[in-house]
């Protein structure tokens, strides 16, 4: 929750690029048993009802009208089975992921 706390109220924009180039290398010492970036991923939501509050009360700022969102690009499908996709029937090319 600590790593989640410093980001909400850091100036990185992409969280990714926060936990793997600024915790992984910069703050290896206070956090020993950080975990992979893909894992702490899957444990965020165990924490968002401790943090909802929280956040509530201290965290969330006015909207400047500009959002971003960590657009990690998710490959559709395996090239040789990408025309049998029906989700991403209409958009599926080679090299093609969920970013277009």
């Amino acid at each position: 929750m600590t790593i989640l706390l410093c980001y909400h109220f850091g100036s990185f924009r992409n969280f990714k690029h926060y936990y793997l180039f600024f915790i992984e290398e910069h703050l290896a010492s206070y956090f020993l048993y950080a975990v992979s970036y893909t894992c702490f991923v899957e444990l965020m939501p165990c924490v968002f009802f401790d943090l909802m509050p929280f956040m509530r009360i201290q965290g969330f700022g006015k909207c400047m009208g500009i959002s971003f969102v960590d657009s990690t690009m998710i490959p559709v499908c395996h090239n040789m089975r990408r025309k049998f996709n029906k989700v991403f029937d209409e958009l599926t090319k080679n090299g093609k992921g969920t970013m277009g």
